[in-house]
């Protein structure tokens, strides 16, 4: 075994095929960094519960403005190599990087995502509630927060929405992906979820890039909210549909469509098959039942 050999074909395959994050203008954000961050602003939203470290109140200013701080630099970082990559993949010309003002771009965002914090922090308060009071075997706000993957899954589309919605490519995508993985829950950070969203169990829920939820929604593992077509050319379209306030969707049920609006109150049965709108208040079942 030749190891000089060895390295030469990676490296070969490296100027071959790409798909390497060098440290130059080419780069783009690293996904280690990404998740890192994610848990700091994770720590930042439930102060002691998903890190040891104390909290009390002679220290709490202290460490919140370590975070902040922390956040901001970090996040700074890789949403800048997020825009100068995306500028590069969609103009060509790396002459106009240093004009584009990347780099003030993506601290006004980070700035902008602490000071949302607070606005971020009541809609998942609400968030908890729903989960707490929705599912009888919650005992306290504080299990929904330590052991919920729904929680988990909503509190980091809250995140990943803000960037998503403020103009950041590839992180939010990151973000939803990592919690994805963690979870089973997959949510498109384009989603737009309304208040008091409460997903019980979770496994195999998808929630599309142009679904609209609005407040007091519920869903159970295996739902889909997903698109008729997946044609490339759709992509700039309303592809998945909208859900009104108030409804309940059972485990396994599939809705899809664009124009497909689910009226607000509706209860939409286990492993039904949706692809029409839904007046206000129905109840759907499967057929026969």
């Amino acid at each position: 075994m030749n190891i000089d050999n060895l390295v030469n074909n990676i490296l070969d395959s490296y100027d071959k095929y790409g798909l390497i994050n060098r440290n130059d203008a080419e780069n783009f954000p690293n996904r280690q960094n990404v998740v890192a961050i994610l848990s700091d602003i994770q720590s930042l939203i439930f102060p002691g519960f998903r890190v040891a470290e104390e909290i009390d109140p002679v220290n709490i200013r202290y460490v919140t403005g370590q975070k902040i701080n922390s956040i901001i630099s970090k996040l700074t970082k890789e949403i800048q190599k997020a825009l100068i990559y995306t500028i590069t993949e969609t103009q060509g010309n790396k002459s106009n990087i240093q004009d584009s003002h990347c780099f003030k771009l993506a601290e006004q965002t980070s700035i902008a995502l602490i000071e949302a914090i607070p606005e971020l922090r009541r809609r998942i308060q609400l968030d908890t509630i729903a989960a707490f009071n929705g599912d009888p075997a919650a005992k306290s706000n504080e299990e929904v927060i330590l052991s919920y993957p729904g929680l988990e899954a909503i509190v980091v589309h809250r995140i990943a929405n803000f960037l998503f919605t403020n103009g950041v490519p590839l992180i939010p995508r990151i973000m939803s992906e990592h919690v994805h993985g963690k979870t089973g829950i997959d949510i498109h950070p384009g989603a737009t979820i309304g208040d008091s969203f409460f997903i019980d169990h979770g496994t195999g829920v998808v929630i599309g890039e142009t679904c609209v939820i609005g407040k007091n929604v519920k869903i159970y593992q295996g739902v889909t909210l997903g698109a008729l077509s997946v044609k490339k050319e759709l992509q700039d379209k309303k592809r998945h549909p909208t859900i009104e306030d108030d409804v309940t969707i059972y485990a396994g049920a599939t809705i899809l469509g664009g124009k497909t609006i689910i009226g607000k109150g509706c209860i939409i049965g286990g492993n039904t098959w949706v692809t029409e709108s839904v007046a206000a208040g129905t109840v759907v079942t499967q057929q026969g039942n």
